[in-house]
């Protein structure tokens, strides 16, 4: 898989110049932080003028909100694919963070940016509700392991609980990634969910490498 920061982040505008600023933007924003970076460094870095970008945004703050809502319809999507997956409560889980984990390789910056904005020191961005990546998340688990109790194949516990312990496999690799991209592995958030949801007191087989 790519690791570049090269897929359209709005695939479905089909606006080249308004996702030449949007890269750019999420770029500087990702290295630099927000307060940081100027109107002539986004528009320098997308190759336009600086009325165009007021065309599209009207300033940079309207960009830096067209970023976060397009990574926000990302994970949505993300999200609703995995919830209609067949199969097991770990096999639904699996498609969430493997289809998450491929979201995050095509587009790092973004996760960069946000990783630094909810961690990083403050950089004067416009508010955002930077929790609703998280609620969403949370929620998403939730509801599929509430679906895997009705299966049958797992067994009651808090939900919320539930959700914080295989979402904490996902942070890690996510962490783990910005860290080390380098070492970057796609297939390892389903290996330590499988080992998760197995444990380890030989409750059957794991997948090796």
């Amino acid at each position: 898989m790519t690791q570049s920061n090269k897929q359209p982040i709005f695939p479905q505008t089909g606006n080249d110049v308004r996702e030449r600023l949007i890269q750019a933007g999420t770029a500087l924003f990702a290295t630099k932080g927000y307060a940081a970076t100027s109107v002539r460094e986004i528009v320098a870095r997308a190759g336009i003028t600086k009325p165009v970008l007021y065309y599209h945004f009207k300033n940079k703050e309207g960009l830096f909100q067209s970023i976060m809502d397009g990574a926000a319809c990302l994970q949505d999507k993300i999200i609703a694919e995995s919830m209609d997956a067949e199969g097991s409560t770990l096999s639904r889980v699996t498609c969430l963070f493997q289809q998450f984990f491929r979201g995050i390789g095509e587009h790092r910056n973004i996760t960069r940016m946000i990783h630094n904005l909810l961690f990083g020191p403050p950089q004067g961005a416009p508010d955002y509700d930077l929790d609703r990546f998280h609620r969403a998340l949370v929620e998403a688990v939730e509801s599929i392991y509430k679906k895997g109790l009705k299966q049958g194949d797992v067994r009651e516990v808090d939900p919320s609980e539930a959700a914080y312990l295989i979402l904490g496999t996902l942070d890690f690799c996510v962490h783990l990634d910005l860290l080390h991209p380098e070492a970057y592995d796609p297939e390892r958030p389903g290996r330590l969910l499988e080992l998760a949801f197995r444990g380890l007191t030989g409750d059957g087989p794991t997948r090796s490498r």
